[in-house]
């Protein structure tokens, strides 16, 4: 992913007021190892379930206010829509975002089921276990990685742009 500053972060928020952008939490900046990240996602310290997910669509960054559900340890074990890791047993929680622009305004909203600790880029980069490749190459074994890197980035950037997608409803035809 591109890195980004917090003021470009702000920026790229597409579902949410100033206000909501003004209060949003922001992460540790110097913490943040671009190289190794697909999308940015971090969780509100200051808000039980408010949640963010900065996505690269094309070579723009577009910012998403989640709201994030409870996790998937109090209910049934589910797989991460972005990530699909089968290995990894990390928590999946339900986010939600409020549609861009006026669809948002009229409440319409969209679904997925995201890593819970956004840990989704890491995720993809474990090394597959031998059922997954087949073989013990180490030419298979990156080939797979950077398969599962290219399908998390798809995926994000899709949900990106669902949310910005303002589709209205069809007409009356009566």
């Amino acid at each position: 992913m591109n890195p980004l500053t917090e003021r470009q972060i702000r920026a790229s928020f597409c579902n949410a007021s100033k206000r909501e952008v003004s209060q949003a939490s922001v992460p540790d900046m110097d913490a943040i190892d671009w190289e190794r990240l697909d999308y940015l996602g971090w969780r509100d310290a200051k808000r039980e379930h408010a949640a963010y997910v900065v996505a690269q669509v094309g070579d723009e960054p577009v910012g998403i206010m989640l709201r994030a559900g409870t996790s998937s340890k109090q209910s049934r074990k589910v797989m991460c829509a972005w990530c699909q890791d089968v290995v990894v047993m990390d928590d999946v929680s339900m986010h939600v975002a409020r549609r861009a622009g006026a669809a948002g305004r009229r409440g319409n909203t969209i679904g997925t089921l995201i890593c819970t600790d956004f840990s989704c880029s890491q995720n993809v980069r474990r090394p597959p276990v031998l059922s997954e490749v087949g073989s013990d190459s180490a030419e298979d074994r990156e080939r797979i990685v950077q398969r599962r890197i290219a399908t998390l980035r798809e995926r994000a950037a899709r949900f990106a742009e669902m949310v910005l997608e303002q589709g209205e409803p069809a007409a009356d035809t009566e």
